[in-house]
């Protein structure tokens, strides 16, 4: 059980590079999709079980406590520290130290990832650390963390060859050792990060997915489509959409796939729901040279063609072609095919069902925090933790169809019932 129950969101600065929108608005209420960016976090951290938020505002701060209010309406606790815009990013953390927990979440207010805060936790504990920080792969970044995720070097001005990630927020943090590096107060949280670094005494934690960010104009409408809910399913082939073949056997030939019983009924019944679907399967048949990667990708494109005939469009298929002592970033329960599909088709992965029926397809879901829908029966999920448990078990997929789309128009209603809302649109 996660027992950080706080977030800390630093919301002060004044949005420069997104001016002429700035002028008037705090960044943070930069309209998404109709919505203020700053709801997006709000909702995502109470999911998350996080029950008390805490606003560090600086520029324009009376805009977004106007909107936020207390929190209720969001179904959390939402109070304020009020700093004028000139206040460091340091500053804002020790002028709210009164109102924060022993161990807190620590947010930017322009970024956007889907993470795990029971992950987030077991990896910061693990490491005994000050503070833990996601990190994500990127060219000329401005951190170095070695195999044991303990950073090496934290570098703002990027000036080295060998920084080869970026912090992108979503830091857990405990507070006294924090505090006592803000002396003076007013220094920004990069010099907090760089002196943790210089004591061996900062870790970062790599996501795979990518994140996005209301940074810039550019990255702002790259956001807005990411968070649009997409009516998009990932889903397994071998097992879920045809009868699995026998144990170290691959199918090779149309003539011998042959439909799961309800699979079909249940795409079909999906497409006319407005679902197109990305298949992700293992195939270690390729490396073992039982059939041919031309084989299979021919394989794959019948069975497009076949669901296209029907109305249901298959988007791609992503294969993992390598052997299961290959140890790649590819084969499920790795996460590395889901990490690309959401990067190719701006997939909001939590807000997007891998339908599977092995249980290492819910331990892939839940490597790229994804929810997981399994086809069969309870009975065969005894070998998963808890937290790996898909959120819908079913025998048929056609008997999934209701629950998903009536997750799916959730989210979408709960897009939708804020736009407008507040004082966010530009």
């Amino acid at each position: 059980m996660n027992s950080v129950w706080q977030a800390a969101i630093l919301c002060g600065g004044l949005g420069t590079r997104l001016r002429p929108y700035t002028d008037q608005l705090p960044k943070p209420m930069i309209a998404v999709n109709g919505r203020p960016f700053l709801e997006f976090l709000v909702e995502q951290l109470r999911e998350q079980g996080i029950r008390h938020i805490v606003l560090l505002t600086g520029y324009r701060g009376q805009q977004i406590e106007d909107h936020f209010g207390d929190g209720k309406r969001f179904g959390l606790e939402i109070s304020y520290s009020r700093g004028p815009v000139e206040w460091e990013t340091g500053r804002r953390i020790w002028e709210a130290r009164g109102q924060l927990q022993p161990r807190f979440l620590l947010l930017y207010s322009d970024n956007f990832v889907p993470f795990d805060l029971g992950k987030l936790q077991t990896f910061h504990l693990a490491r005994g650390r000050p503070l833990s920080v996601m990190l994500n792969a990127k060219a000329n970044g401005n951190i170095q963390v070695d195999a044991d995720g303990i950073v090496q070097r934290y570098d703002a001005s990027r000036s080295h060859d060998d920084l080869d990630y970026v912090e992108i927020g979503y830091m857990l943090v405990e507070r006294d050792a924090i505090l006592s590096l803000i002396v003076p107060p007013d220094i920004s949280l990069s010099l907090i990060l760089q002196r943790l670094t210089e004591h061996s005494a900062l870790a970062g934690m790599i996501c795979g997915d990518h994140y996005h960010s209301i940074s810039d104009p550019e990255r702002w409408k790259l956001t807005e489509q990411y968070l649009r809910i997409k009516r998009i399913l990932l889903i397994d082939r071998d097992g879920t959409l045809n009868v699995r073949p026998p144990r170290a056997e691959y199918i090779s030939r149309w003539e011998d796939f042959h439909w799961a019983h309800g699979a079909l009924d249940g795409m079909e019944a999906l497409a006319s729901a407005g679902f197109s679907f990305v298949v992700i399967s293992n195939q270690a048949g390729i490396a073992r040279g039982i059939v041919t990667k031309q084989q299979v990708d021919a394989l794959n494109s019948r069975l497009a063609d076949e669901l296209a005939f029907r109305g249901a469009k298959v988007l791609k298929a992503y294969v993992c072609p390598h052997h299961w002592d290959d140890k790649c970033s590819c084969r499920k329960p790795a996460p590395g095919l889901f990490f690309e599909a959401s990067r190719e088709y701006l997939l909001r992965l939590d807000r997007t069902f891998y339908i599977g029926d092995d249980p290492r397809d819910c331990q892939a879901a839940y490597n790229a925090n994804c929810p997981g829908v399994f086809i069969g029966d309870d009975d065969e999920l005894l070998s998963l933790r808890a937290p790996e448990y898909p959120e819908y078990v079913v025998r048929t997929l056609v008997e999934a169809v209701p629950w998903i789309v009536s997750r799916f128009v959730a989210w979408e209603h709960s897009s939708s019932a804020d736009v407008g809302r507040g004082k966010a649109n530009v």
